[in-house]
C-alpha cells in the first residue's frame, strides 16, 4: 500500500520514463501538476508526457473534465502533446489508474494533481492510498477497465455522452 508521495515516486518518476510502448492514464480530476525530472528540477507532468512521445510511446488519458487554464497553458508549451497525446473526457470516470508497457500498474485514490500525487507540501497534500504492481493477472485487469472505458462500452447505457468529448473536439 501506498500514500502520498510514494505514489508519485513509484509511478512518476520511476516507471513513466522507462516506458517503452505505452502508458494508460485515468484520471477523475486533472490540474497542472510538477513533478520532479531525473531527481534535479521540478517540471510540468505534462513535460515527463512529451518526453514519452518523443520517444515513441503511445499516451493515453483518461479524465472527467477540463483542467485549468494553468494546464493549458503548460499544454500549449509542448507541441507533441497536441499531435500524440490521447485524451478522452467521460464525466462518469472515478477510478484513477495508470498502466506502462501493461507490465506495470497502479491503481488507487490519487487523482492527476499536485495534492494527489504528492507533489504539494506535506501540509497541502491530499491523504491517498494505492498500489502498485507487476503481478500480471492484476495489471490486465487495471488494464482492462481501462480499455473498455476508452472503447466505448458503457456509452450506449451512460445517459451523460453529451458531455463526453474526444481528443479533436476537446482542442
Amino acid at each position: 500500500m501506498l500514500h502520498a508521495p510514494q505514489v508519485e515516486d513509484e509511478s512518476q518518476t520511476k516507471h513513466f520514463p522507462s516506458a517503452s510502448l505505452f502508458v494508460w492514464l485515468a484520471t477523475s480530476d486533472l490540474k497542472n501538476l510538477y513533478v520532479e525530472k531525473r531527481r534535479k528540477k521540478m517540471v510540468p507532468f505534462l513535460e515527463i508526457i512529451a518526453d514519452l512521445l518523443k520517444k515513441g510511446v503511445k499516451v493515453r488519458l483518461i479524465h472527467a473534465k477540463q483542467p485549468g487554464p494553468a494546464f493549458r497553458t503548460d499544454f500549449d508549451r509542448y507541441p507533441e502533446l497536441a499531435e500524440g497525446l490521447e485524451r478522452l473526457l467521460c464525466p462518469r470516470i472515478h477510478f484513477k489508474s495508470v498502466v506502462v508497457d501493461g507490465t506495470f500498474a497502479y491503481s488507487g485514490s490519487a487523482n492527476l494533481t499536485g495534492a494527489g500525487m504528492g507533489a504539494k507540501s506535506d501540509n497541502r497534500r491530499n491523504f491517498e492510498a494505492g498500489f502498485i504492481t507487476s503481478a500480471k493477472p492484476i495489471v490486465d485487469q487495471i488494464a482492462q477497465q481501462f480499455d473498455e472505458l476508452w472503447m466505448g462500452k458503457f456509452c450506449r447505457t451512460c445517459q451523460r455522452k453529451q458531455f463526453c468529448k474526444n481528443f479533436c473536439e476537446m482542442i
